[in-house]
């Protein structure tokens, strides 16, 4: 499996599912409040590229790769493995009274580190439903939950990553740049991680949707959804908003709110996270 770009350091970190290294990038001011961004399925701390330039300059900034995703590689591992290694990454960092941010899948995985671990104090779900109740999923993506499926198209990942970018975003950065990080993400994306995202994180999520582990965490929560998101819109806004969280519907944004709308969402995180 192709090995995505480094540009920040490789962390050793020891759990139950995981025992290897995760790739983690720090930006910012080194005395400031730390924000945690967690990307989501078949994508990379780069990502935040552009959010993160918009809050350097106050926050401390952490950034990591997901197990199975993007330099970190390793195994697939649903959210609640991934937030055990995430919490292993924070306990390294000696960091506390953390914002710990989730986009897509790394929603889930920010939820989970908000449940378990006393050093975050508040959670931001980026372009995430509670649950896939009424998901609109693109042509084809269910082909990728059986592992041998999953494996073949991975190794033609070109016109699928092409595919799943021009639904998800709706940025006005180059074209042939978001193109090529697609590309290289999808090509580092363990293929089993296709049935944890399609497979097993819908019947997770049909448990326990986001909104009633909000509800359990009773920290205070912050959602950003996007108005024009192919596959959930805006329509938990409700949702979220009667378990108590903060809500913020970007007019302009798509699922990618981090790249359609960087300066609006960096805007909404200084706001909560003060």
């Amino acid at each position: 499996m192709p090995v995505r770009r480094k540009t920040g350091s490789m962390l050793a970190v020891d759990t139950a599912d995981y025992r290897g290294e995760v790739h983690v990038q720090l930006d910012g001011v080194p005395d400031g409040r730390v924000l945690v961004l967690l990307h989501g399925f078949a994508s990379s701390l780069q990502w935040f590229d552009l959010v993160t330039a918009s809050l350097n300059d106050t926050f401390r900034v952490v950034r990591m790769d997901l197990v199975g995703l993007g330099a970190t590689g390793g195994p697939a591992l649903d959210a609640p493995a991934q937030a055990a290694v995430v919490e292993g990454v924070l306990d390294q960092l000696d960091v506390h009274d953390v914002v710990v941010v989730g986009h897509s899948f790394g929603a889930d995985v920010a939820v989970g580190v908000a449940a378990t671990s006393p050093r975050v104090a508040r959670v931001v779900i980026v372009a995430q439903a509670p649950d896939y109740s009424d998901a609109r999923l693109p042509p084809g993506s269910a082909l990728m939950t059986p592992q041998l499926l999953g494996t073949v198209l991975h190794r033609i990942a070109v016109p699928v990553a092409v595919s799943l970018g021009a639904v998800a975003s709706r940025s006005r950065l180059p074209q042939r740049d978001l193109v090529g990080q697609g590309i290289a993400d999808f090509r580092a994306t363990n293929p089993g991680m296709f049935r944890v995202v399609i497979r097993d994180r819908r019947e997770r999520l049909r448990v326990n949707p986001l909104d009633a582990q909000l509800r359990a965490i009773g920290k205070p929560a912050l959602v950003i959804l996007g108005e024009k998101d192919y596959f959930y819109g805006a329509r938990s806004a409700q949702r979220y908003r009667d378990v108590g969280a903060q809500v913020e519907v970007l007019a302009d944004s798509g699922h990618s709110a981090i790249i359609d709308c960087p300066g609006e969402v960096a805007d909404a995180l200084r706001g909560f996270a003060g």
